[in-house]
């Protein structure tokens, strides 16, 4: 066997989940025919056996003759050592082509993820993402594997048939009408099943997700006295998933129940017509032990059949997540358009303009609002935005021009200077952003050089928030679009990054989302948004005295100060450890 994984895993086909199933079917192809061989032969020596019983009792014990009940035995034997080596194989094959199947959607979906950059977290959930290589890829092999063994399940239905039509053809009629009508009872289950197998992934991804964020903000949590909240609402979520999956599995023993029902009941009419054929003296004894065996045996196929069917319902579910994921496009910087000079931009949706060389903050009475907006003018969400009035989608090197800074960004292991800047970053441009992002202290304390662990998970959640935005203005980009990035740091920081954060963005565009007073008053332009559209614009200060809804969204009800506190020389965050 080849060692796994595959070096290069090809370019599936994601245009719907079945046509990947059949890509990956494709990609596999040689193990599979291999297998499905394999499956036929495994299935066909069972299949054989009850003719070889029939044929022994009915010519060897009835006619006396020990020679010919010999040779049956040894027909017995041959077909059990085949059954035996054949299984082996056959398992062995089918457990190799469930790892590589597995492989080959991880190696997939792991370089597109590498592809889309920070696009990923933006579009799909953290929690998706781990439950397609946790549990997905297990589901698409088990397609893989069933494909060998219903192979062998057909065929076998099929020489059964033939041998019964040859031997009875009455019992032959019933089996070929039997089993279709079978599969055609049976079909309605599947529906049912498939989508409550949906609801429950959507929610097995939703309740990762949430974990994933409990975890990584447990800091915060603690820091602000909310743990009791996220604990009860992952509870209920939890319960939700609970009864989504015992709806689910409610579905899947309805088809389990049809399994093991509707073949028995096709077993009985077998073995009922095939008892009154005997006493009718149309076929011999040892034909009616055959048929028998025929119809016990068809208990296996038809089970597999069944049993294939559930599994290639949870591997469209599987494959239908997987394609969700490749079918997102990688950053955009495909455009050929290249504006010169400051840009202004426009998003059509909200009404909202920002003017060029000057920071503009986003006050959003729902925070969602505000990061729908960040998300088109980072055009990580479809959406109409003028770029110096080019459409954003036609910029050239929109990456390099426009930079989207929130708080579910990593930063890197490495030393702490390559976390925040490339190799080859002037000291004295990482010196300016970590001023202006009041993060002196922690390079001073920590050291440049100190190596740090993936996620900085060293620092406290405050600490990062201010290290993730000293790398965001060390880049320097033409658009800094900030997403809350104070809200896990005290008062008194906050107040000194609200003072520096223009002067170090002098001449450079920046929008800033936030509901932060402090924030807020040292803005050049605030803009309101409620419902998705700005309603109001102006100072921060013209607009706590003219807007009460202003007021409201961001004094959460509380008197606003007349002037932000002084900074002082110590540093302390909102989180602790």
């Amino acid at each position: 066997m080849n060692p796994l994984p595959e070096k290069d895993p090809g370019s599936p086909d994601h245009r719907t989940p079945a046509r990947y199933l059949l890509w990956l079917l494709r990609a596999e192809w040689r193990g599979v025919l291999a297998g499905g061989l394999l499956g036929i032969g495994w299935m066909l020596s069972q299949a054989l056996m009850p003719a070889a019983v029939g044929r022994a009792i009915g010519e060897g014990v009835a006619g006396r003759d020990d020679r010919t009940l010999l040779a049956w035995t040894g027909v017995l034997l041959a077909l059990g050592a085949a059954q035996a080596a054949t299984g082996i194989l056959r398992h062995r094959r089918a457990v190799f082509l469930w790892l590589s199947s597995a492989y080959r959607t991880v190696q997939i979906v792991t370089r597109h993820a590498t592809r889309l950059g920070a696009t990923l977290p933006k579009r799909l959930g953290a929690g998706e993402v781990v439950s397609i290589g946790l549990s997905d890829v297990a589901h698409l092999g088990d397609v893989i594997d069933i494909a060998c063994r219903g192979s062998g399940a057909v065929v076998a239905i099929v020489v059964v048939a033939a041998v019964l039509l040859a031997t009875a053809p009455k019992l032959g009629l019933i089996v070929l009408v039997g089993v279709p009508l079978v599969l055609l009872l049976a079909a309605p289950l599947l529906r049912p099943f498939r989508e409550r197998e949906e609801a429950h992934r959507e929610l097995v991804g939703e309740l990762n997700g949430r974990a994933t964020d409990l975890v990584e903000g447990l800091r915060i949590l603690r820091g602000i006295g909310g743990e009791r909240l996220f604990s009860g609402r992952y509870r209920g979520l939890s319960a939700r998933v609970r009864d989504a999956g015992v709806a689910a599995a409610r579905a899947e023993s309805r088809i389990s129940s049809a399994e093991v029902l509707l073949p028995g009941l096709l077993i009985a009419a077998v073995t009922w017509a095939g008892a009154h054929y005997v006493a009718r003296g149309e076929i011999g004894v040892g034909d009616l032990v055959a048929c028998y065996g025929y119809a016990v045996f068809l208990i296996v196929p038809l089970r597999t059949i069944g049993e294939a069917a559930g599994k290639i319902t949870k591997g469209l579910v599987a494959a239908r997540r997987v394609v969700r994921l490749l079918d997102l496009a990688p950053d955009p910087d495909a455009g050929t358009a290249r504006p010169a000079g400051p840009p202004e931009l426009v998003d059509i949706a909200s009404g909202l303009v920002v003017r060029p060389g000057r920071v503009t903050a986003i006050a959003a009475a729902q925070p969602r609002d505000a990061q729908a907006i960040a998300d088109r003018l980072g055009r990580y969400a479809p959406g109409d935005v003028d770029f110096a009035g080019v459409p954003l989608h036609d910029v050239a090197g929109l990456r390099r021009r426009v930079l989207v800074a929130v708080n579910e960004d990593r930063l890197f292991a490495g030393t702490l200077a390559e976390a925040l800047a490339p190799p080859g970053t002037p000291r004295a441009v990482l010196d300016a952003a970590l001023r202006a992002a009041s993060a002196e202290d922690i390079a001073a304390e920590a050291g440049l050089d100190r190596h740090v662990a993936e996620a900085a998970r060293e620092f406290s959640g405050g600490q990062r928030q201010r290290l993730r935005l000293a790398r965001a203005l060390a880049a320097d980009p033409e658009v800094l679009v900030l997403v809350e990035p104070t809200s896990a740091v005290d008062a008194h920081t906050e107040a000194r990054i609200a003072d520096r954060l223009g002067e170090a963005r002098a001449g450079r565009t920046t929008v800033v989302c936030t509901t932060s007073p402090l924030m807020l008053d040292r803005a050049a332009h605030v803009a309101f948004v409620e419902d998705g559209r700005v309603v109001a614009e102006g100072a921060h200060r013209d607009l706590l005295r003219s807007e009460p809804r202003y007021a409201a969204a961001v004094t959460r009800g509380e008197a606003p100060a007349p002037s932000a506190p002084p900074a002082r020389a110590g540093t302390h965050d909102r989180t602790t450890d």
